[in-house]
């Protein structure tokens, strides 16, 4: 909660407010006016007009002097106040760095938590809202593999893919989300509670959108454009042909980052974005240390400590020793899963054999049943 505001950071909101976040418009405004004070003086109308502000923006100006609309405007800031732990303007030595070489840069973050985090190297780990079980548990690994390497996770707070790295990154404190809407709400309602555990955690949550914002269609290839911003690279961990994350990869590709896709089944239809991005040039991972060595970046995993407990610590495609029943049908499942009478048949067994093995994998970790469908797990998950 922040006690007061500067005058500049309440020049920055006003003027914020009175354009419903448009950037060409703040940024021409910013550009024209030496104290931006002076831009919502109720003698500006003019001047609005000849720098070719939307006629609804002026229209705002005409009437944020008015005794309702200043009511609206004390609202929106003791909101502000209220929610934020802090305020960026993008002429603030806190502001983060990534963002200033864009022209579309947000001329203000809202955020709760550290600012600081935004400064640390970051990676963003984007995909499907409905992923597969499969690629949760890749987005959990990546970004716990990443997390545990130094860097932070930089995701949407969506369902599904963000979901799953920010959970994966939180055993490490280290994750950020960028939000849709206003700090005054959540969306996805439901988490709320992943969003307390990331302020829990260390994390940081920000945004560009006033208190009140909605979370409008609009307003997520808005965020997006944020997320990739702010990272070293982003990893597309699990995507269809239409998927929102698609426009989070373009971003980054607009912006220079590193496009990193996951590869997946090639008859299923949660990966045939990250096929597609395969195609145009993205670069094939399969292992999150590809991203670090890809990235060519000096990192905690490359010094001497780490080396040494890395012999402790087992590769993410390592396969516990089994017996040559059990690998025989580990071997046999896949991330997509089978239905119990296509493994009877695969296998040549009878059922009561074949369930019997499944409940043995099941209790290793290693299968696990959704819908009817077996599928096989990573090993240690």
């Amino acid at each position: 909660m922040l006690n007061s505001l500067s005058s500049l950071q309440l020049d920055y909101i006003r003027v914020w407010f009175l354009v419903q976040h448009s950037i060409t418009s703040f940024y021409k405004i910013k550009q024209h006016y030496t104290h931006l004070a002076e831009a919502t003086q109720p003698d500006q109308i003019e001047t609005w007009q000849k720098l070719g502000i939307h006629k609804n923006h002026i229209q705002r100006l005409r009437d944020f002097h008015l005794p309702e609309s200043q009511l609206q405007f004390q609202h929106c800031v003791a909101l502000i106040q209220k929610d934020s732990d802090f305020i960026l303007t993008f002429d603030h030595p806190d502001y983060p760095t990534q963002l200033l070489p864009y022209c579309n840069k947000p001329p203000i973050l809202f955020g709760q938590g550290d600012a600081q985090i935004l400064l640390q190297p970051q990676i963003a780990i984007v995909g499907s809202r409905k992923p597969s079980n499969h690629g949760r548990q890749v987005a959990y690994d990546f970004a716990y593999y990443l997390s545990e390497q130094g860097f932070y996770i930089n995701s949407g707070l969506a369902q599904g893919i963000d979901e799953a790295a920010h959970q994966g990154a939180l055993q490490h404190n280290h994750t950020i989300a960028v939000m849709g809407t206003g700090l005054d709400q959540t969306y996805p309602s439901q988490h709320q509670q992943l969003r307390q555990q990331i302020l829990d955690h260390s994390g940081t949550v920000i945004t560009e959108f006033l208190p009140g914002t909605a979370p409008l269609q609009q307003h997520f290839p808005r965020r997006n454009r944020i997320v990739s911003a702010l990272s070293l690279g982003v990893i597309v961990a699990e995507a269809a042909l239409k998927s929102g994350s698609l426009i989070t990869a373009k971003w980054a590709a607009e912006q220079g980052k590193s496009i990193f896709a996951i590869p997946g089944h090639i008859y299923s239809e949660h990966h045939q974005g990250c096929h597609q991005l395969i195609r145009e040039g993205a670069i094939l991972v399969d292992h999150p240390e590809q991203v670090i060595e890809d990235l060519a970046l000096p990192t905690q995993w490359q010094t001497q400590q780490h080396s040494e407990q890395a012999s402790k610590i087992a590769p993410l495609n390592t396969q516990p020793v089994l017996p040559a029943y059990l690998s025989i049908l580990y071997n046999q499942l896949d991330w997509m899963g089978q239905h119990l009478d296509e493994l009877v048949t695969q296998q040549q067994l009878d059922v009561a054999t074949l369930t019997s093995q499944l409940m043995e994998l099941e209790l290793l970790g290693l299968c696990t049943q959704q819908a009817g469908l077996y599928l096989r797990c990573r090993p240690g998950k």
